[in-house]
């Protein structure tokens, strides 16, 4: 696939598409980025990409001239219609990233990431655009960090780019809960032992250990997705003895 960046800060870019899986995958040509420099579409000779707002209040907003010049230049270069692109706006206004919106960005044949500045974007942009995406409850200077944050999510997913395939399939959200916890050797640390059930040997044990081990994590850290996860009733129970305190580690 490709993905295309729109920014007033290429340079951001340089180094953070060159390094582990990201590299990988453009070694294998599994992606291909293109870098789009906003300020080259500005019309003036101080190549102003950003005004004050109308109706006054303090900040900049960027203007939307040299962003649908930009934009336009991208999607025509994409080619023909029988690709399946779409157009993102990095914005904490937007609806927040998942990873099921991962999957469905990684599918594409070519991605475009608006990166915006200042107090935001003109919202005429919008109308040139086919989401805003936020990825999480804060604010950030910039949508650059936040396009990366999105472009490291797709990578994971392209095909041949992780050493095993199967890894991605069982982490955080794939499932619809968070990952179980994970340990490696040593198998003591510091007084702090590996469970037994891991080294056991017992893959069904390890299975059903892991399944609640997750679910437990998720309880504590994110209850609001468990809502949509299918539960046994044993697995209720469990969670039920998770938000009294009554489960150990």
């Amino acid at each position: 696939m490709k993905i295309d960046i729109l920014t007033i800060f290429p340079e951001a870019f340089v180094n953070a598409l060159n390094f582990s899986m990201i590299k990988i995958a453009r070694e294998k040509n599994s992606v291909e980025f293109g870098i789009t420099n906003i300020r080259d579409f500005a019309e003036d000779k101080h190549k102003t990409t950003d005004d004050v707002p109308f109706g006054g209040l303090e900040g900049m907003v960027m203007k939307i001239e040299p962003i649908a010049k930009a934009l336009e230049t991208v999607t025509r270069a994409a080619g023909d219609g029988e690709r399946k692109i779409k157009t993102v706006l990095m914005s904490a206004a937007g609806k927040k990233l998942t990873q099921k919106k991962l999957e469905e960005y990684a599918a594409l044949d070519n991605l475009v990431l608006i990166c915006g500045r200042y107090e935001g974007v003109d919202e005429r942009v919008l109308a040139y655009v086919d989401e805003e995406i936020s990825i999480g409850d804060y604010v950030l200077s910039g949508g650059e960090f936040a396009a990366m944050v999105v472009v490291e999510g797709i990578i994971r997913l392209l095909p041949g780019v992780l050493g095993n395939e199967e890894s991605s399939k069982n982490e955080s959200f794939t499932t619809g809960i968070l990952d179980y916890p994970h340990y490696t050797r040593p198998r003591e640390f510091n007084k702090m032992a590996v469970p037994e059930v891991l080294v056991s040997g017992d893959h069904a044990k390890i299975k059903k250990w892991r399944r609640m081990q997750a679910l437990k994590k998720t309880v504590l850290n994110r209850p609001d997705i468990l809502t949509n996860t299918n539960l046994t009733d044993e697995e209720k129970r469990f969670i039920e003895e998770v938000m009294k305190g009554e489960t150990g580690k």
